[in-house]
């Protein structure tokens, strides 16, 4: 064995490398400042003209409700007083405020259950139609949706008409129906359900055109499953297409009560711009108080207090919002 051979090599170390250069990094706060402040910038075109064009009415609201304000004080005879809660003590402590409350949640109860209810069934029958009768139907129902008020309410009067009406003359067609000269004005209950219909032939196309959006979502694999478990068309629509629908659902009830609780135009055309006693709701309400009666401050005093029950109906729509939220 020679030398060479048992002669060990010795082992070079690699090369050191230089280490990378440091990337300097931005400080944390500057990047979560600048990243919170970029959603307000582009809300704040919006955030100002809410607050101009809803800011200052519902401001001079609160103020007109804690005031004496009539005609003196609309010409500038006499001034304004404050009178703290007085507008809300005599509006709460009349009987015929309550009256029209009851009456409005009653209406607006109604008119929702009757506009949810025709709008789902329309909805699912519209799956179950070809594709030419699904787009004639969607047609008729944006164009009644799309029709004014006025013009929708001047239908509904001569639809309507004692003497002249179309449905008077096919009730009569019934055996022993005899409506001929019948007028559904003469009573309150009977005059509001001609409203009440009105209102839900405007709402049931915007419901419908939304549920059958959301119908769309449902996965046909999960209703195949239910069926094939034994469920049958109800089943199927109560324990699949029903949860699915939920968050629509409980958004079209909420928008529905806010809508059908400020009916206006509808009594207000319909009655030739002077409810009585039984037809008056509270947007009616508040307006023969302000603009009738020439008492703005119980007027203003009843306008604010409808907006506090509508902020009630809000609330339990962000509730129940939120408890979908979690469960998801």
């Amino acid at each position: 064995m020679s030398a060479a051979d048992t002669t060990t090599t010795a082992k070079v170390p690699p090369p050191r490398q230089a280490p990378p250069p440091a990337v300097r990094k931005a400080p944390r706060a500057k990047r979560t400042s600048s990243a919170a402040a970029a959603p307000w910038a582009l809300l704040a075109p919006c955030l100002l003209i809410l607050a101009v064009v809803l800011g200052y009415p519902l401001v001079r609201l609160v103020t007109l409700s804690f005031q004496k304000f009539g005609q003196s004080q609309l010409w500038g005879f006499q001034p304004a007083e404050s009178v703290g809660f007085d507008n809300f003590s005599k509006v709460l402590g009349d009987s015929e405020f309550w009256a029209v409350v009851v009456r409005t949640i009653l209406f607006a109860g109604g008119a929702v259950v009757f506009t949810m209810v025709i709008g789902m069934l329309i909805a699912l029958l519209l799956q179950r139609v070809s594709g030419w009768v699904k787009t004639l139907i969607n047609i008729v129902l944006v164009a009644s949706w799309g029709m004014p008020i006025i013009v929708a309410t001047t239908v509904f009067k001569w639809l309507f008409d004692s003497d002249y009406g179309v449905f008077n003359a096919l009730l009569s067609k019934l055996p022993g129906v005899d409506m001929v000269g019948h007028n559904w004005f003469a009573s309150g209950p009977q005059g509001l359900t001609v409203i009440m219909l009105l209102v839900v032939w405007g709402a049931v196309p915007f419901v419908v055109i939304t549920l059958s959006a959301g119908l769309t979502q449902v996965p046909a694999e999960l209703e195949e499953a239910a069926r094939l478990d034994g469920a049958g068309s109800w089943g199927v629509f109560r324990y699949v297409t029903l949860p699915i629908l939920k968050p629509i659902i409980v958004m079209l009830t909420t928008l529905s009560v806010i809508w059908d609780m400020g009916v206006f135009p509808q009594v207000f055309v319909m009655r030739g711009g002077h409810p009585e006693a039984e037809f008056q709701l509270l947007t009616t309400y508040s307006y023969d108080r302000a603009f009738v009666v020439n008492d703005y401050a119980q007027g203003s005093a009843i306008a604010l207090l409808t907006v506090l029950l509508l902020l009630g109906v809000v609330a339990v729509y962000m509730r129940q919002m939120l408890k979908i939220g979690e469960v998801e």
